[in-house]
């Protein structure tokens, strides 16, 4: 006979937080957000570490590199999709690390003999102003000078001219040696005023680029993820098809996390892959994996070697699993199982595996529900699909601003790998649909806006951290005119009235 959960499956709305004592040090400013991502042994710091519970969905149309970088700068971490060639994740991947590195290797070079059309165009491809120029037009080459905004002017010059006759020349630069530290690199360019710094070799050769933009962007983002080499940090997707090709490439770009991006993660595939990388990597390359919604799940994975385990199948927005199979569980009550789980396994084993509950959030106090419940960090991707940075199309439909949206089970992304099941390649039927999502505008300003009712909440429940909020929160399942009555109800909504009239008796 089939086994029947006797408590009923919930979702995140189906609950409210009790407040707790507040004392005089709970404030928002006081409470930290910060999360381990990885697994790691009692007495032990975790190898990495969020500053900020939120990474984004392994999705086409959410996480690429503009996406990873982005939420890097605010503490968070993308995981860039998997379903595309393994040259272009790679590349996405090297795009991020040499994006902000303190020392930056330049993508964007010219060599003398180009052209400011040259110049405009690489301008356009790559998004930067300042270019060095190499006697062989190679991020390394000897350095004969440099070419910024300040150097030509459009309306004066012809496109043909040689860069040659317009770059600030090398003697008329002011450079560093190439082993000069990041500290002295940027009190030069303070001392001198510059935007710009290049190190060269005992050659002339050019070895990598100090920014001043580095320096005040780190200043004006003190939780920035970064790695020991001041880049930004960022993940990536995997499937059990093509591991080991893709996770090589992958290390080689300079990936800090992998994921296993699957809907279903109890499986054998998953334990393959993850066998793979510790015999070739050791625990050096970390490793997610999931989905799971119950204990028996999460042990599966843990003990399989999973730095860290992803929670839920069929909530996420796009999502139809759970129509399409009748295979999923509410978000909150799969979460509530596998934390429970989790920490029974670090009772038992004394290591921690953090868990990320990936789906079913739509509004942002579910991330605070969320983390009481006992996950460690939330993966999102309807949220992050709405904003600038995401890979896809703004468009107008109906007089509103929206993004487009698709699932990885749709027929539009059909990335058949994350649900496969063995047997032959290829989808056999959608788990996901293609749809638009408002249009939010930047990250930044609604990621801080989101983590300030997150930082306010907790204060609300007496708790300055994650760790303590999982403690100390207090839930309460409600019902469903409970749910009601926690919107504005019985008034009539200025900003949803279309036009009132200025009456005066």
């Amino acid at each position: 006979m089939a086994y029947f959960f006797e408590e009923p499956s919930r979702t995140f709305n189906e609950y409210l937080l009790v407040p707790g004592y507040s004392g005089e040090e709970n404030i928002p400013e006081n409470v930290s957000l910060k999360t381990p991502l990885v697994r790691f042994e009692k007495g032990q710091e975790p190898a990495i570490s969020l500053n900020i519970p939120m990474v984004s969905a392994i999705m086409q149309s959410v996480s690429d590199d503009k996406m990873a970088i982005a939420l890097a700068t605010e503490g968070g971490m993308s995981f860039i999709y998997g379903s595309q060639s393994i040259e272009d994740e790679a590349a996405m991947v090297a795009r991020v690390k040499d994006y902000k590195a303190g020392f930056v290797v330049s993508d964007s070079n010219l060599s003398p003999d180009m052209t400011l059309q040259d110049v405009l165009d690489l301008k356009e491809e790559t998004g930067h102003s300042t270019m060095p120029v190499t006697a062989d037009g190679t991020p390394h080459g000897k350095l004969m000078g440099i070419v910024t905004e300040r150097d030509y002017r459009l309306s004066r010059m012809d496109r043909t001219e040689k860069v040659a006759d317009f770059m600030t020349p090398f003697d008329k630069l002011i450079t560093a040696s190439g082993d000069t530290t990041l500290k002295k690199a940027n009190d030069i360019i303070w001392d001198h005023k510059l935007n710009s710094l290049p190190l060269v070799d005992d050659d002339g050769n050019l070895v990598s680029m100090v920014f001043r933009k580095d320096y005040d962007s780190h200043k004006g983002n003190p939780l920035e993820m970064l790695d020991e080499h001041k880049r930004y940090m960022v993940g990536a997707g995997i499937n059990t098809r093509d591991y080991a090709e893709r996770v090589p490439a992958l290390v080689d770009a300079g990936v800090d996390v992998l994921c296993i991006d699957s809907s279903e993660g109890y499986s054998e595939w998953q334990r393959l892959t993850i066998q793979w990388i510790r015999q070739h990597y050791g625990d050096a390359v970390k490793v997610g994996a999931g989905n799971v919604v119950d204990a028996e799940g999460f042990r599966f994975l843990a003990e399989a070697g999973a730095d860290f385990i992803k929670i839920g199948i069929g909530g996420g927005s796009i999502c139809i699993t759970r129509e399409t199979k009748g295979i999923g569980r509410g978000q909150a009550t799969a979460v509530i199982d596998v934390a429970k789980a989790r920490d029974e396994y670090y009772n038992e084993t004394g290591i921690y595996v953090p868990i990320c509950s990936d789906g079913g959030i739509v509004y942002d106090h579910h991330i605070t529900l969320a983390l009481a419940m006992g996950a460690d960090f939330v993966m999102l991707g309807r949220y992050f699909a709405r904003f600038d940075e995401s890979p896809t199309n703004l468009v107008n439909v109906n007089g509103n601003y929206m993004k487009e949206y698709w699932g990885e089970g749709s027929a539009r992304a059909r990335n058949w790998q994350r649900y496969d099941l063995g047997g032959k390649k290829g989808m056999k039927f959608e788990e996901g649909v293609d749809s638009y999502v408002p249009y939010a505008g930047s990250l930044k300003s609604n990621v801080n806006t989101t983590l300030s009712k997150v930082r306010s909440a907790m204060c609300n429940c007496g708790a300055l951290s994650i760790p303590e909020l999982q403690q100390k929160a207090k839930l309460t399942v409600v019902s469903s005119t409970s749910i009601v009555e926690g919107g504005a109800h019985d008034v009539l909504q200025k900003d949803k009235t279309p036009y009132v009239s200025n009456v005066h008796n």
